[in-house]
């Protein structure tokens, strides 16, 4: 079998998969009406305060953290009764699914920290690797693949790698004009994680592109063909040509 073609018939497994677990997922949730759910920022830095401010306002709870508390507590205040701050474990415990943005040199520390808390959870990983940066770490990353490597770190949890293709500034702009027209692909091993992870894509105005199972995940980061501001449509003409 090509690897086109594995490629292929992997997106279209999750495709179908996604339909038939969508609403197992949300009822197990039933402390959360209409489909809303309480969010764990860890990181709450550029990309983090951008997406927690767009979930709030779309109905969401929040709880951002980072490390410094205090700015936190200051930016939850900014954004009203749905938003909150905490430490990291406390954010990783109120979150029903959890929004990952670190350095990536920080992953092995949160994985140490948090795994017991975030286990059946699902997290949302923007997160990338960058040797200069975050040295042996995202160097190892790099040549697993950066979602196969947060994983790792997460046992249990079921990761979706995302928000990781875009610069902080175009997404800001992007969150603010809620049109929907611009592509964010994503990728994930689990059918419902998949599901709740495209609605907040949606809510944080753009359209989820599902470019394959976690490991493709290691294309979603700046530098590869599925970088930058793109339709949904020529992120879908683009990923049967990845290898």
């Amino acid at each position: 079998m090509t690897h086109t073609r594995r490629s292929f018939l992997q997106i279209a497994a999750i495709t179908i998969a996604m339909t038939a677990s969508a609403w197992s997922f949300t009822s197990n949730a039933a402390d959360v009406p209409g489909g809303k759910f309480r969010i764990g920022i860890v990181g709450s830095g550029k990309v983090g305060s951008t997406l927690g401010a767009a979930w709030i306002k779309a109905g969401h709870e929040v709880m951002f953290s980072s490390l410094d508390l205090e700015q936190d507590k200051k930016l939850a205040a900014s954004l009203g009764p749905s938003a909150r701050a905490g430490t990291t474990r406390d954010a990783a415990a109120f979150g029903e699914v959890l929004l990952v943005s670190v350095p990536y040199s920080a992953m092995p520390q949160l994985g140490a920290e948090l795994g017991e808390l975030v286990k059946g959870k699902v997290i949302l990983d923007t997160s990338n690797p960058v040797p200069g940066r975050d040295g042996d770490v995202a160097a190892k990353a790099l040549d697993k693949g950066a979602g196969l490597a947060t994983a790792g770190f997460f046992p249990g949890a079921r990761v979706v790698r995302g928000f990781n293709a875009i610069g902080f500034e175009r997404l800001q702009e992007l969150t603010r004009k809620q049109e929907g027209k611009v592509g964010m692909p994503i990728a994930g091993d689990d059918a419902s994680a998949i599901s709740v992870a495209s609605g907040l894509v949606r809510e944080a105005g753009l359209e989820p592109v599902v470019v394959g199972p976690l490991g493709m995940g290691r294309f979603l980061r700046p530098g590869t063909p599925l970088a930058g501001i793109q339709t949904p449509d020529q992120l879908k003409n683009i990923i049967p040509t990845l290898k």
